[in-house]
């Protein structure tokens, strides 16, 4: 858990493009003696749509944070924007899925105790015990929820769960089950690791696919979930020379690395405020 002692706002929105927003938007915090100290925008021409990402410094501001989503209505309503503010030093609390491989979860429970994640782990959540000792050693609630073939009933208790721990944020790290949509759509937003530089080879055993066309990089996937099965807004991607020398085995351990890099970023980036998702893909303000 990172601890922020110069706690900062920031602020995320999409809205029709139209000159001024910046202007507009700037002026405010500068009216209320706020210190803007990172923003970034992009214009969707072919939409006339505009995104931005203001992050401004908490300390001396005139408007309270009680106070501050009635402040951003009144300046935002004009310009018929979407939006949402968040606030630095409230962590999101997480739930971290796997099923037996434990590499993606092992980095993800290193860079969370490094502080170079803002956030809490709250549970790890498995549908098998073999990573119940690791969730032990690093002192995070362990649950274990069986599942049956061709049966939603653990979705249930998923949910319950979730609610339980006040979950903002669900990492499926290696969490090798098929989440239904129905269940994606009453739960918070789910970040998952796909081995493979989608869209190319989908599904199970991506690096036999990529194996057996020969191909000469290989890569790693993360994504947000939705009901389409590996098709949600692409986060975070990286790729890495393979050759014909290298086995299945070989594609499958230079692709660990890729997963373990690829969700961390994913994740940091997640947390820290810096996506907005345009229809099925996403802006990444880094």
């Amino acid at each position: 858990m990172q601890i922020n002692t110069h706690p900062k706002a920031i602020l995320l929105l999409s809205c029709p493009d139209q000159p001024g927003i910046i202007a507009k938007i700037s002026n405010f915090i500068y009216k209320n003696k706020g210190n803007i100290i990172d923003v970034d925008q992009h214009t969707i021409h072919a939409e006339k749509l505009f995104l931005m990402r203001v992050e401004w410094q908490l300390e001396g501001f005139a408007i309270d944070r009680e106070d501050l989503n009635k402040h951003i209505e009144n300046l935002l309503k004009p310009l018929e924007a979407s939006w949402q503010v968040y606030f630095s030093d409230q962590l999101s609390r997480i739930a971290i899925w796997v099923s037996t491989q434990d590499h993606c979860l092992l980095d993800l429970l290193w860079r969370f105790r490094a502080g170079e994640l803002a956030g809490e782990v709250a549970i790890i959540m498995s549908n098998h015990r073999e990573v119940e000792q690791m969730a032990t050693q690093w002192n995070v609630p362990f649950i274990y929820i069986p599942i049956k073939k061709d049966n939603r009933g653990h979705e249930e208790t998923q949910k319950k769960i979730l609610s339980e721990y006040k979950i903002d944020l669900v990492v499926l790290a290696k969490y090798m089950q098929i989440v239904s949509g129905n269940f994606i759509k009453k739960t918070p937003v789910m970040i998952n690791i796909h081995h493979s530089f989608l869209p190319a080879f989908p599904g199970a055993k991506p690096y036999d696919q990529a194996y057996l066309r020969g191909v000469k990089v290989i890569g790693a996937t993360a994504h947000y979930v939705t009901s389409d099965l590996d098709a949600g807004p692409i986060i975070e991607q990286e790729v890495i020379k393979v050759s014909h020398k290298d086995e299945v085995v070989d594609l499958i351990r230079k692709g660990k690395d890729l997963e373990r890099i690829v969700l961390a970023r994913a994740v940091r980036l997640h947390l820290e405020h810096r996506i907005l998702v345009y229809k099925n893909k996403t802006v990444v303000f880094e």
